[in-house]
Parts: structure tokens; C-alpha cells; sequence
């Protein structure tokens, strides 16, 4: 009998590394369409930045010198703070109110909060862009109100790129915190409130606390998305708004500085880089230990 446990150890151990083999050969096809589809293209672009024609870091030393860039990186991030933080200022209260419903009527609610993503950013960017303008669904209401001197310059500005990328980033952010909020354990508020805590004070010191590592998550999420944003700058903001993205469209179509437009992709990426691993700390609770 001694003999045989070792045996029967080895056996499971065997068939334990076996299913581990097996597992990762199901990995194989995705890592292979990965590999073709997203590395090899990004390759490309990291060589382009590097041979102008012979290897040189010349276009990366641009990016330092130049103030353009400098400035153009400022307003990246001043759009992605501000977008993610009202994103965040709306999106919290949202979610926190369907965590409260009851299950069937948070299904159709969330459904509401699903609706944009049935639709192409271009086509809300459009849509935004007809809701906004001069001649708008919005000023013509405050000009039938309040005369045509309330008209707002709500298009072709820094106003215009907040509505656009919030509204599409909102659904991201209530989702997130959505899943942070239901998975807390109701007990704990139940026993606050028999403690004698009011509703404030429960979400003060109980809800919100243990909704920030989903908070956090959103928050990154939406900065991600938000940093490389392209199509909602390009048609709602003005000159002022330029961002990265758009910046790498003009050295491709009107420059024609592809290793320029590879550099600045290469260091959109290693920004966005950083983003995703405070997202995997984040999702390790190692910001909250």
C-alpha cells in the first residue's frame, strides 16, 4: 500500500499537467490571430519610427524638442482627466440608483444604459454635431426661451468633445461600478441600520469604500478609451483640441511623416501601457491593501 500512494500521486500529477497542456492549446489559435492581426502591424510601426531610412531615434527626439508635441500631449491629457472625472460624477449616481431596483426593472434600465452602444460613435458624433450646432436643437430652444443673445457656442470647442466622450464612455464607467455595488454583501447595511446609521452615513462609510476598487476600474477603463480617443475630437472639437490620435491622422494623410505619425503611436502606447497595468493592479487590489 505504500507503494501504491506515490504511484496513484505521480498518476494525478501526470493528469493534472496533462489538462494544463491541454488548456493552453485552446489559447494556441487566439494567440496566433493575435500575433498576426495586432503584433506583427505593431512591429511595423516600431520599426517605422526607427529607420528614416537608416536606424536613428531622431523622430523621438522630435517628440522631446518640439513644443508642439509637448502641448498636444497637455491637452490628451486634460481631455482624459476631464471626460473620465464627469464620466465618473455621473456615472457613479447612476449605478448606485440600479443597484437599488429590483432585478426586473434593473434589466430594462439597463437596457436605457446600453442604447448608445447600439449605435456608431460616428453617427452620435454627427448627431451631436446637428444637436449642438448654432442652428441646433438646443440653441434654437434657448433662443425661443430667452431670445437669440442666449445662444451657446456648444460646437467646435472643448464643450462639444466633453459631451461626445462622455456619452460614450458612461456606459463603460455604470457597468463597472454596477458590478462593484451588487456584489457587496446587503448584511453589512443591514446591520448598520439596526446599528442606527442613517442612509448617509451607511453609504459614506460602507458603500462607497468598498465600490472604490470598481471606481478605480472604471476610472482607468475610461481614461484608457478616452487617451486614444479620435473620431469625437475630430468632428466636435475645435483647433484647440487636438489629441494624439488626431495628430498621428494628419502626419499620415496630409505630412505623409509616417515615421513622425509611428513615433508619436509608439508613445500613445506606452502611455496607454501604463493605464493597463494601474488596471491589473487595480483588479489585484494592490492599490487598496
Amino acid at each position: 500500500m505504500r507503494r501504491q500512494q506515490p504511484d496513484a500521486w505521480v498518476g494525478a500529477s501526470a493528469a493534472g499537467a496533462f489538462r494544463a497542456d491541454a488548456m493552453y492549446l485552446f489559447f494556441l489559435p487566439a494567440l496566433i490571430v493575435f500575433a498576426v492581426i495586432f503584433m506583427i502591424p505593431l512591429g511595423l510601426v516600431f520599426y517605422t519610427s526607427l529607420f528614416d531610412p537608416g536606424f536613428t531615434f531622431v523622430k523621438y527626439a522630435q517628440l522631446l524638442d518640439e513644443p508642439l508635441y509637448g502641448r498636444v500631449l497637455l491637452t490628451t491629457l486634460e481631455i482624459t482627466a476631464t471626460a473620465t472625472a464627469l464620466t465618473l460624477l455621473i456615472g457613479y449616481p447612476v449605478a448606485y440608483h440600479l443597484a437599488g431596483q429590483p432585478p426586473r426593472r434593473r434589466t430594462l434600465l439597463l437596457v436605457l444604459v446600453l442604447l448608445p452602444f447600439w449605435t456608431s460613435i460616428l453617427v452620435k458624433s454627427f448627431a451631436f454635431a446637428v444637436l449642438l450646432g448654432r442652428g441646433g436643437l438646443i440653441n434654437n430652444a434657448l433662443a425661443a426661451l430667452f431670445g437669440e443673445g442666449a445662444r451657446l457656442e456648444l460646437l467646435y470647442n472643448r464643450v462639444g468633445v466633453m459631451v461626445g466622450m462622455t456619452h460614450y464612455l458612461l456606459p463603460f464607467m455604470v457597468l463597472i461600478v454596477l458590478g462593484s455595488l451588487l456584489a457587496q454583501d446587503g448584511s453589512l447595511r443591514r446591520a448598520a441600520m439596526m446599528m442606527g446609521a442613517g442612509r448617509l452615513r451607511i453609504f459614506w462609510s460602507i458603500t462607497l469604500p468598498l465600490s472604490l476598487p470598481g471606481v478605480m476600474a472604471g476610472t482607468l477603463i475610461c481614461a484608457i478609451l478616452s487617451f486614444g480617443m479620435f473620431i469625437t475630437p475630430a468632428l466636435l472639437g475645435g483647433r484647440q483640441d487636438y489629441m494624439i490620435s488626431n495628430l498621428i491622422d494628419l502626419n499620415v494623410r496630409e505630412t505623409l511623416d509616417w515615421p513622425l505619425a509611428s513615433a508619436l503611436s509608439v508613445a500613445l502606447m506606452v502611455i496607454t501601457a501604463l493605464f493597463v497595468v494601474g488596471l491589473a493592479r487595480v483588479r489585484k487590489g494592490e492599490l487598496f491593501d
